[in-house]
Order: structure tokens, then sequence, then C-alpha cells
């Protein structure tokens, strides 16, 4: 029997081919945007981008997939900036919660991180070891990839559930052997307390880093927000490009402004980081399909199903206008 989720997308269709593209945001229109790392709202601050935007858009807060697909279930977000796996574990459940943009970067932001006392220069090194595992977030096909590399499964390796809050303080404690985190932990806990990555070259070609917008269908069939939506995913495209092109300046807001990391650590950071890269709905399934295949191979899918049913195509014109 086909997943939940695939019946649910074509009853949706329905309602968001209904709406027009291009649509004026009427005034008072509110658009609620799950953020992550507060990055979103820094891009478009430092930018100048969110003086763009005729919509009241909010932008909480969260730490990890699995809060955000709660609050989208409860009604409390449109659209949500997530990684790669909570848009295929929300559709294996049957939560259909539609892709609107894709952004990649050529370099994975995870990395496989190591307490101090531990080095791991080869994935095969991982057998054994107490590593996070938090089901539902981009760092779950991260390890599982990272596993199929070195030939391992999950059964290798001691699962440790955890929040992704608590990745930092059971790298510093040692409850880990390794966690699967992003900057600016990397950084700050192999400055501060001697923490590694692993140096296995291949570690740094698993995925590249893909992020996805995923919105409420019930967000999507309201032509005003309809249209906010796609007002912001513009305003979002160009703050990505600024981005891209004013490196410096970005690290310097979001990095050492916000996130008070040092000047040399910033640098190390943004030396380390591929281009922020939007895509079209076309663009992005075959990669989207390649993540669905690696979880359901690892037995953590009920089964593999068809990429593009995640999609929607509403929104690609104003993507490859804006970026």
């Amino acid at each position: 029997m086909p997943p939940k989720s695939i019946t649910l997308a074509g009853m949706a269709a329905t309602l968001f081919f209904a709406v027009g593209a291009g649509a004026e945001v009427p005034e008072g229109t509110k658009l609620v945007v799950a953020d992550q790392s507060e990055l979103i709202r820094n891009l478009l601050e430092a930018s100048g981008e969110d003086d763009n935007l005729t919509a009241d858009v909010e932008l909480p807060n969260f730490a990890g997939g699995p809060a955000i697909l709660e609050a989208m279930r409860a009604g409390a977000l449109d659209i949500a900036y997530v990684g790669d796996t909570p848009p295929i574990q929300a559709r294996a459940s049957g939560t259909l919660l539609p892709i609107v943009a894709a952004v990649q970067r050529e370099r994975s932001e995870y990395r496989l991180v190591a307490r101090p006392g531990l080095e791991i220069s080869d994935l095969a090194d991982l057998r054994g070891k107490r590593i996070s595992y938090i089901e539902g977030s981009g760092r779950q096909v991260f390890l599982v990839e990272a596993l199929n590399r070195a030939g391992l499964t999950l059964d290798d390796i001691e699962k440790v559930p955890l929040r992704v809050a608590d990745l930092p303080d059971a790298i510093r404690t040692g409850s880990v052997d390794v966690a699967v985190l992003q900057e600016p932990h990397v950084t700050r806990l192999t400055q501060q307390i001697g923490a590694s990555a692993v140096s296995d070259p291949e570690e740094r070609d698993l995925l590249p880093g893909t992020w996805y917008i995923y919105a409420r269908p019930e967000a999507l069939a309201d032509p005003a927000k309809h249209a906010a939506i796609e007002e912001f995913l513009g305003a979002a495209i160009r703050a990505a490009t600024w981005s891209n092109e004013n490196r410096e300046e970005w690290g310097d807001h979001y990095y050492r402004g916000f996130q008070r990391i040092t000047a040399d650590d910033t640098a190390a950071i943004l030396a380390s980081q591929s281009l922020m890269e939007f895509q079209t709905s076309a663009e992005a399934i075959p990669h989207h399909q390649r993540l669905i295949d690696i979880l359901a191979q690892a037995n953590e899918l009920p089964e593999a199903f068809d990429a593009a049913g995640s999609f929607v195509p509403d929104f690609d014109a104003a993507i490859e206008a804006a970026r």
C-alpha cells in the first residue's frame, strides 16, 4: 500500500494550483516561518531584504526538525527551514508537508565530531562507538551514509538518542563518543575542549549540504499566504546571494556579531562552507530521491517512495527569477 502522504499529495494538488502565481500580498497578511540558529532572520537583516517584505513575517527559532514538525502539526507554522531528513520522515508518517524550495551547498554542513581524547581517522573506526542519533533530523541520513561508506550499518554502532540542543554537552561530558554537529559548535568544541572532527577525507564528501523549505498545505491553499510565501522566497534567495558575494561582511554580522565567534574561528567556518544555492523542484528531486533510498535501504523508512510527490512547483518561476 502506498504511503498515506501520496494520497494526500494528490488531494492537495488541486488546492495548490488553484492559487495564482505572482499575486500581490494583501495588507495585514501574516507568515510564520520556522528558523534554525536564527539563520534566516540574520540573512534578511544583514542583506537588507527584510525591508522588502510587505507581509508580517514572524521567525520563531527552533532546535532541529522534530520540534518543527510538531509545531507544523499543531498549525503554528506556515513554512519552515529544515534539514534534508524532516520532510522525508514527515511524509513517511503520513503528514503532507510539501517542499516549496531547496537550498544546497556542495559540501554538507554536518561533521562527525569525536569527544576529547578520541581521534577517528577512518570511517570504519565508527564501529562500536556511541554515536548521537536524532531520528527525523538531517543528521540521521548523514550518519547512515557515513556508515554505508565504511561498510557498516546502524547495528554496528550504539545509537544514543538525543535532542539537537543536547549534542554539544554530550561531547563535552563524553556521554557519546561521536556526535553529528554543525558550526559554530564544531569550531567551538575543537578550540575549547579538544574535540576533533573525523579526519577521513571521505567524511567531507558524504553528501552535499541540503536544506528544504516546506509548507503547511493549508498555508499553500490560502491565496494571501501563498503570495507571501512567494515574496518571502524571493527575499531569502536574494539574501543568500548577498551572503555568497559578501562573505566577510556576512561573517562579521552572523558569526562574530550574533554568534560571538572570534575573527579566526569565523574565518575558519567560512572557509569550510560552500556557497548557498537555491534549487527549483525539478533540480532538487533527484538528490531527494537519493536521500529517501539511503534511509529506506537502512530500514529507517517503512518503504521507499517517489521523491517527486514531496514537491510542489508553484514557486519554481519565482526561484529562477530571484537567483
